[in-house]
This record gives structure tokens, C-alpha cells and sequence, in this order.
């Protein structure tokens, strides 16, 4: 009750931290502005060879509750200096955590998995104040990433090489993964603690060493997690943060010391990266939009179909590269309408910390006007409107930027908001007379990270799985997301680069194969040169 209180009614970010970040003043300065002076936001410090440091940036941006628009601290835009510091601190890091032994690392990771465990609901905490999603998804949040580190946990077997013995006269070759060196990882706001675990753990528990820029939104997740890092015994520089927004982004594409780039975002920056990296020769993978598709069955369960489709369009206020944001009714679809309009505006908008909400407020206020922009495009279009959640009001939070569940009928292809992804809490619905024609909307859609089917039938489940375009099918599961023991396998437009994110894919694309090829065998002393191309025959 506090906490709540606090949010409510509290509105300057020094009295409002200590409620909602306790024991996290050593992240933060407010050392160069004078302490008369209350209403002065927190700076965010970077971290940099083992320790929080003081940026010496000119530039600063504002950390915003979403909920209430309250600055809860300041971030800089890291300094060329800062940067080549944190690069040359993993870069020295680098030949003694590449030569420490796997089984350790392994047992950082478990540490650290531990120390995540203990402090989850501190993250969720920050999560929701800097991000604004509820309580409950700020713990998914966490939760999703706690998974891939303990994926990580288990690297000595994932690493594991190949041998093949006497594969000629008294030869044996065999294959070992190497890290690469440097690596670094650009984050987005939506998931303000699991993507960061996409990355470093991963890269660190191969032997790379990591440099870090959290999104500008939302980056107290990120500054804690490096904070545990160190404690569960992260050597000094395997692992560092630098804050700030494009010219850091575009500092890492061009840095010659960094020799591979995780990113998740947006297609017009994930894009950018790829071509701006790639011309600098880095590895790289990026996971970009989405238009995720549900086809909806005539002979679906339909109270099940229902809830799946509000919690997977609507959680998180639809902020999610993985939202299903667009259905497409096989069929007769007004019985479906209805009840997904009842069941939506049964939905609770409200900010992250009030007594059980089911969906906060979007990031910021151009996120909202972008949003409600997509909607109206939609309307002018031909496409109904249903329900329209952009006019709602949240008691207390009159300055939040709320956006209540909306949904589109009628929607087709050529339409703006089809075509673009919303990224908010907007269900697109379409029609379809049949499974080809359905399969065939998807299908010409540009993003390919995911897509669902609700049916009954094992033979129309078993036709979407075979003839759709995506890198995650859900057949009766609405967010298709695996589990880190395989990998996030977006496709199409949502996905740049040859190896995804976490699983198998993931240690490969944090490590390089090396072969050798050995022999050990006393040569006759009368044996002569031989300038031919040595063949298994005649090695």
C-alpha cells in the first residue's frame, strides 16, 4: 500500500527512488548538482571495467513513468572517451576470461541465476516504474530472462566439439568453439530485463567479453543486473554498459574492436545496424518487427480461442515483438466478434503498481500519438471500429499514456495499420473464406517472426505448420516462444543476420569453429617430398 501511495501521490523522483528502487543509490550521482536543489533527477552511471562511473556527458535525457510522467532520473549520452574506455576495458579482459576454465563460468552463471532469483521482485519493481507494465508481467519479464541463463549454465556440453578419429592413416581431426572477443548488445524498452539475458550470458559463458547499451527508456534493469553480475563474480570488463541513443549505437556498428552485434528493435534502426555493421565486417543478428497472425478455426474451442486471443493482443499493452496483433476469422465471424469485445472491455487498464491490472500504460506520449494515429488511418480506410480504447481515463493518472484495448474489423492488406506494426494494445481483425485463403493473408505479409492457429482439426493444423511463413508457429498456443533450449526463430522481415538469438544458434553465433588436423607417426628416414594435393589416401 505504500509503494501505491507513493505512486500516486508523490511527484518528484528523490522521494519517489527510495520506494521503488531501495538500496540502489550507488547506480545513480546526484553529486554534481547542489543537495538544496530536491527535484533534481538521479543520474544514471555507467559501468565500466568492474565500476559505476560518472559520465562526463554534455547531454542528458529524462528517464519517464509512463504512468505518470514523473522524471525518475537522467541518463547521459555517453562520451566517444567513455566508450573507447568500456571497449578497451573488455578488450584487456578478454585473453584471461577466453583461457578461464568453462566449468567456472558455468558456476558464475549459476550464481548469478541465484542472485537474479532473490532480487526479482526488486527488477519487476523498477521494471514497472520505468516501463509501466504490471507487476505480474515486469516478474514474466525477469522470468523469461532467468531462463536463458540458466540455459547458460549448462555451456560445457553446449560447446561440446566434434572428433573423428584416424580419419586417414594414423590422423585424428577434431573441432573446438572459440569465443570471438568483444561483443555488444543494443536493447530495446519492451523487455527491459529478459534481452539483456539473451546476450550477455550467452556471450560471456562462451568467453566473450560484453559491452552493453540498455534502452534510454527504460535502462534500471539493465544497471542491476550488472550490479549481480559482478557479485555472483563477473571478472572486472567481461561486462559493461554505456548508456545513451544513436551516435553510441552507431559508435558500436563502426568500433573495429567489437566483433559481433545483438540487437532487438526496430526494422528502420535493426536495419541500419545490419548494413552499417555488416560493412565493417562484424557478425550480427537482429530480431526486428512483427505482424504476428492467429487464423481462427470455425471449429476452435471458443472460450479458450477467446482468451487466448485478448491476453496475447492485449498483454503488455500490446508492446510485445511476439503480440498476436492481427486475427483472421476462417468463416462466419460475428459470433466471434462479440465475444471478443465483451471479454476485452472486461480488461482493467491501470498503472503497473495498482492492485491487479491487466494492461498499463504504452512507453511515452509519441508512442500513444503514433498508436491512435495508426487507428484512425484505419478508420478512414474503410476498417470498423469496434471498440475504442484512446479517449480512456485511469483515475490518478490523468497524465499517464493509457490506451485502453481497441480492436479493428474489416481490416485488409492494402490497409496502413495492417502494414505497419502498431506496437500497442490494437487487435486487427480480418476474414478469410477458407484455410488457403488465410494461410495465403499471412503468407504475404513482409514479417515472419510468428504465427497461430486455433483449431480442432489435426489435418488443418498440420497444413498451416507445413505451408506458413513464419519462424515460431503456435498451433493452439497464441505467443509460440520456445524455451532457450532452442531458439527464437523469427523470420522474414523480422529477423536479420544467419544465427538466432539463444539455443543452439546462439552459442554459434558467440563462437568460431577451429578444426585441426593432427598426426603423430616417426616418418621412414628415407621418405621423400611429395608436392601433390594431399588427398585421405596419401596423407
Amino acid at each position: 500500500m505504500l509503494l501505491r501511495s507513493s505512486l500516486r501521490g508523490v511527484r518528484n523522483s528523490r522521494a519517489f527512488r527510495p520506494q521503488i528502487f531501495p538500496s540502489w543509490n550507488s547506480h545513480f550521482s546526484t553529486a554534481s548538482k547542489p543537495s538544496c536543489d530536491p527535484r533534481y533527477p538521479p543520474r544514471a552511471l555507467n559501468f565500466i571495467g568492474g565500476a559505476f562511473v560518472d559520465s562526463q556527458a554534455k547531454e542528458w535525457v529524462d528517464v519517464i513513468n509512463p504512468a505518470t510522467q514523473q522524471i525518475l532520473s537522467q541518463l547521459p549520452l555517453t562520451t566517444n572517451e567513455e566508450f573507447k574506455a568500456a571497449v578497451s576495458a573488455a578488450k584487456q579482459a578478454f585473453p584471461p576470461w577466453r583461457n578461464t576454465p568453462i566449468i567456472t563460468r558455468q558456476r558464475i552463471m549459476l550464481k548469478l541465476q541465484e542472485l537474479i532469483r532473490r532480487e526479482t521482485d526488486k527488477l519487476a519493481k523498477i521494471i514497472t516504474a520505468e516501463q509501466g507494465k504490471t507487476l505480474k508481467d515486469a516478474h514474466g519479464d525477469v522470468f523469461r530472462g532467468l531462463e536463458v541463463v540458466e540455459h547458460a549454465c549448462g555451456m560445457a556440453s553446449l560447446q561440446m566439439g566434434e572428433y573423428v578419429s584416424n580419419v586417414s592413416s594414423g590422423i585424428d581431426t577434431y573441432s573446438i568453439r572459440e569465443p570471438l572477443g568483444v561483443c555488444a548488445g543494443i536493447c530495446p524498452f519492451n523487455f527491459p530485463a529478459m534481452i539483456p539475458l539473451w546476450m550477455f550470458p550467452i556471450a560471456v559463458t562462451c568467453g566473450n567479453t560484453f559491452v552493453l547499451k540498455p534502452t534510454e527508456k527504460a535502462p534500471g534493469a539493465s544497471i542491476m543486473l550488472a550490479e549481480l553480475a559482478k557479485k555472483a563474480g563477473l571478472p572486472d570488463g567481461v561486462l559493461n554498459i554505456v548508456h545513451g541513443t544513436h551516435d553510441i549505437v552507431n559508435a558500436i556498428c563502426d568500433d573495429d574492436d567489437i566483433r559481433a552485434i545483438s540487437f532487438v528493435g526496430s526494422n528502420t534502426a535493426g536495419m541500419h545496424i545490419y548494413a552499417r555493421a555488416a560493412a565493417k565486417g562484424k557478425r550480427i543478428q537482429c530480431n526486428l518487427g512483427a505482424k504476428n497472425h492467429g487464423i481462427v478455426m470455425p471449429d476452435a474451442n471458443m472460450d479458450a480461442t477467446i482468451n487466448a486471443l485478448v491476453a496475447a493482443g492485449f498483454g503488455a499493452a500490446g508492446q510485445r515483438c511476439m503480440a498476436l496483433s492481427t486475427v483472421v476469422f476462417v468463416g462466419d465471424s460475428k459470433s466471434w466478434e462479440n465475444k471478443l469485445i465483451e471479454r476485452a472491455k472486461a480488461l482493467k487498464v491501470n498503472a503497473g503498481f495498482e492492485p491487479d491490472p491487466d494492461l498499463g500504460p504504452v512507453i511515452s506520449k509519441q508512442a500513444k500519438e503514433r498508436i491512435c494515429g495508426l487507428v484512425q488511418s484505419g478508420i478512414e480506410s474503410g476498417a470498423r471500429l469496434v471498440l475504442d480504447g484512446r479517449t480512456i481515463e485511469v483515475p490518478g493518472y490523468a497524465h499517464g499514456n493509457f490506451i485502453g484495448p481497441t480492436i479493428l474489423s474489416d481490416v485488409t492488406g492494402e490497409m496502413e495499420c495492417y502494414k505497419e506494426e502498431i506496437f500497442g494494445p490494437v487487435l486487427i481483425c480480418m476474414k478469410a473464406d477458407s484455410l488457403d485463403e488465410a494461410i495465403k493473408i499471412v503468407n504475404s505479409n513482409k514479417y515472419g517472426n510468428g504465427a497461430s492457429i486455433f483449431t480442432t482439426s489435426g489435418a488443418a493444423a498440420r497444413k498451416f505448420q507445413t505451408e506458413i511463413e513464419a519462424g515460431q508457429v503456435g498451433i493452439n498456443v497464441p505467443i509460440p516462444v520456445p524455451l532457450p533450449f532452442f531458439s527464437f526463430t523469427g523470420s522474414k522481415a523480422s529477423f536479420a543476420g544467419d544465427l538466432n538469438f539463444y539455443g543452439k544458434a546462439g552459442v554459434s553465433f558467440y563462437t568460431q569453429i577451429k578444426t585441426v588436423t593432427q598426426q603423430w607417426k616417426d616418418l621412414p628416414s628415407d621418405s621423400k617430398v611429395s608436392l601433390a594435393m594431399p588427398t585421405s589416401q596419401k596423407l
